[in-house]
Formats: C-alpha cells, sequence, structure tokens
C-alpha cells in the first residue's frame, strides 16, 4: 500500500501493513524552514511556498501525509480580521472584528477568493497535482466555536455562552456555514480528508457547554462534509472524547494531557485517534530513546496514526520529528 493508502486506511480503522504515520497541524519548525529555503511569513502568502514547506512533511520528515495551512487565521482573515502573518520565529496572530456577541456578522461575498483562504485552496492543488495518489492531502478548516473566539474574542464569546446564549448559537449557525463552505473548496481543489479544529478544551469549554452548544454542531460537520475527517481540540479531553465518539466524525486528534490507554478507552472502537506524542517533552526536548518508547506505547494502545499531538514548536529540532515517522514505520509493521 503507498503512504496514502495508509493513512487514509487506519484514519478510518482499517487493515493496512504498518501503523500510519502524520500530522493534521503544522509540521514547521525553523531548522525545517532553513532545509528547504522557505520561510514565514512568505509560506502563509505564496501558494507555490505554502506547497513545498507542507511537501517537507512527507520528502523531510517522512509523514504519509501533507497538509498546508500553518495558521489558525486563514477564514477569519478573509471575514475581516487583522491578522499579523508573523516571520519565521512567529506564528500568525490576529485581532477580532467585534466587539459585542450581538453584533451582525458580515461575510464578504468574495472571501473565498480573498488571499487568506485562496492560497491553501491553491497549495492544495499544487500538492495534488505533484504527489496525486503517493500521499493524502490533508486540508484544514476551523470549527465554529474557534472562529467565533477569532471574530468576537475569547473573552467575548465565552461570557456570551453564560449571558447570551442564544446569541451564542446564532453565531454558531452562521459560522458553521464558513466551515462547511472552506471544506468543500478544499475538496473540490484535492484534498482526500480535513481536519476540523475547534479549540472548545477543558480550560475553555467545559463538558456540559460541549453538549449544549457543539456535539450536535460537529455532528452536522460530520454529515455535511463530504470527506473523511480529522478532529482536533488541544488540552485535556478525557471529559468529552466519549461526546465526540457519537458524532460520527472520523478520528480525533488528540493532546497528551490525556493518557494514551484512557484516549483508546474512551475512543472506543471506531473512532480511529491520531497524535498524542509531547511536542514539548518529546518533540522539542526528548531524545530518541524517549521518542522510541512513545512510540511502542501507542502502538500497544492501538493508537491508530502516530505524529505530534498539536503544532509543532518552531524552535524544535526537526530530527526528532524524523526520529518519530521512522519510528513508527520500523515499529508498526505488520500491525493491523
Amino acid at each position: 500500500m503507498k503512504p496514502r493508502d495508509i493513512f487514509l486506511t487506519k484514519l478510518k480503522r482499517g487493515t493496512a501493513p504498518r501503523i500510519a504515520t502524520g500530522s493534521v497541524t503544522s509540521i514547521v519548525t525553523t531548522d525545517l524552514m532553513e532545509k528547504v529555503g522557505v520561510f514565514f511569513p512568505e509560506a502563509h502568502q505564496v501558494p507555490e511556498q505554502m506547497a513545498r514547506l507542507a511537501a517537507a512533511g512527507y520528502t523531510e520528515l517522512g509523514f504519509d501525509n501533507v497538509m498546508p495551512l500553518f495558521s489558525v487565521w486563514h477564514e477569519s482573515a478573509a471575514l475581516g480580521c487583522e491578522v499579523n502573518w508573523g516571520d519565521r520565529s512567529r506564528m500568525p496572530d490576529g485581532r477580532a472584528c467585534y466587539q459585542s456577541i450581538e453584533h451582525e456578522i458580515s461575510i464578504p461575498q468574495d472571501w473565498l477568493q480573498r488571499p487568506s483562504c485562496a492560497v491553501p485552496l491553491e497549495a492544495i492543488r499544487l500538492l495534488k497535482k505533484e504527489y496525486g495518489d503517493e500521499i493524502a492531502v490533508v486540508g484544514k478548516v476551523f470549527g465554529p466555536w474557534t472562529l467565533g473566539y477569532d471574530l468576537f474574542s475569547v473573552e467575548e464569546f465565552l461570557i456570551s455562552t453564560l449571558i447570551n446564549p442564544d446569541a451564542v448559537k446564532r453565531v454558531l449557525r452562521t459560522l458553521l456555514e464558513i466551515t462547511v463552505a472552506f471544506a468543500q473548496a478544499q475538496i473540490d481543489a484535492g484534498a482526500d480528508a480535513l481536519t476540523l479544529a475547534d479549540h472548545c478544551t477543558r480550560d475553555l469549554c467545559s463538558p456540559e457547554t460541549y453538549l449544549q452548544f457543539l456535539q450536535e454542531i460537529h455532528q452536522e460537520l460530520h454529515e455535511r462534509i463530504p470527506c473523511p475527517k480529522i478532529l482536533h481540540i488541544c488540552g485535556d479531553t478525557s471529559d468529552r472524547i466519549p461526546f465526540i465518539q457519537k458524532t460520527g466524525i472520523d478520528c480525533f486528534h488528540y493532546d497528551s494531557k490525556v493518557p494514551t490507554p484512557v484516549a483508546r478507552q474512551l475512543a472506543g472502537d471506531r473512532l480511529a485517534l491520531m497524535g498524542g506524542t509531547s511536542n514539548i517533552n518529546l518533540i522539542r526536548n526528548g531524545t530518541a530513546e524517549l521518542i522510541t518508547q512513545d512510540v511502542q506505547e501507542k502502538i500497544a494502545a492501538g493508537i491508530d496514526i502516530i505524529g505530534p499531538e498539536c503544532a509543532v514548536p518552531l524552535d524544535a529540532p526537526m530530527k526528532n520529528l524524523v526520529w518519530l515517522a521512522r519510528e513508527a514505520k520500523r515499529l508498526g509493521s505488520n500491525q493491523s
């Protein structure tokens, strides 16, 4: 099986010759940028450079997939948020568009054609043209909960869940359409699967809040987006993995704050699991021996796709990512 087939098969808990390895969040480090000669902010703004840097996830690191959207601000920038696209030592950051949850969201008719969305769409086309069926090309969209943070600020959005829940629900229904439209555009551009990132972690969203506002939304996104989906939520999500399982989403990209055996038990037999390797303890500061041990633990627990837990720190050494991919392939051979 080709890397693409292995990745997509394991994403659905299918049988393959080995464990899959990959990342559906940013794999960019400073030394990886230096290796391929592509740097931030140009890699956010020029499709050829975005595609080239994303391809390094396969050509330099050895993962089974590539994912070209390195920032969390693409949709929000197209919707009017002011974004600083960073530099080679700093990820992008942005400012909210609106001060009040009651403010009506103005959606530009051309938002998908604006550079922050048009660039990754073209990068996906370039990657699909270059790699075809060899590796999995994964896109990324943000869920309406995260878009709500960006457009209204985290403080305004979260306070509103308590004092104005109806307004929050209206916002979520509006922004859900942004998520679906950008997802479909990426599928049309050639994406084999999509990351659905929605930052509803425990420190920002209680399990009761997840049930009240988001479980139904995530279920609808699963039903309306016609490709395999990987839900990514940072932090300790042990109190909502059982709820996520019921949405129908194919795979959950989990954080090392959830112990791997616990994540596997909570996910049950249907929900695939991906990630879980600590960015700080292992990707940034770990040794080859510790990374090998982590891979062995994940294989033993039944993790389907081995990779970093979230966007890799820019100052992490790429050699640790190379070792992680290599060991996953070596130790995960003949695993179904």
